[in-house]
């Protein structure tokens, strides 16, 4: 029996989606009133096909002067991320936790046999934490006297043995 719950426990399954062809312009203004930070693009056949971040959207900014040319660069297919790194529904939180450690991300897509079926982000990861229970509630017996230290690149204000 798996000791964490399951991304599906967790994920959005009522998510803000864009296609390629949405104006930025128009996506920047649901991520800004929607207060996200990024959603799944889907193309004609509800197939992922990338992922507009607000990191994606700063991009405006950053080639209009290069380019010269912003209004050729007007839809999200311009500046979506098209390589898009997804969890399984089979996969628990303990695996969302270590991707978002690892890859920086924020949220990944949740995919059934390839189907997007959600989303998960860090927060709905840090909410399951908080629903979790710790395994060891206490210092067993053995350990008394000689409890392991907190390495001092891992301590913090909120540690017992700063």
């Amino acid at each position: 029996m798996n000791q964490y719950p399951s991304v599906t426990k967790f994920m959005a399954t009522k998510l803000i989606t864009f296609t390629p062809e949405t104006d930025i312009r128009e996506a920047i203004d649901v991520i800004l009133k929607k207060k996200i930070s990024g959603a799944p693009v889907l193309n004609e056949k509800k197939e992922l096909v990338g992922m507009l971040s607000e990191v994606d959207c700063l991009r405006i900014l950053l080639e209009a002067p290069y380019n010269k040319e912003p209004e050729k660069m007007t839809t999200v297919a311009d500046y979506m991320s098209t390589s898009v790194k997804t969890i399984s529904t089979e996969k628990t939180i303990l695996d969302a936790a270590y991707e978002f450690v690892h890859s920086g991300f924020k949220r990944l897509p949740v995919t059934d046999q390839g189907e997007l079926v959600g989303q998960i982000s860090r927060v709905d990861v840090l909410l399951a934490i908080q629903k979790m229970e710790p395994h060891i509630t206490h210092v067993p017996d053995s350990w008394k006297g000689r409890q392991p230290e907190l390495p001092n690149h891992k301590k913090s204000r909120y540690s017992e043995n700063s």
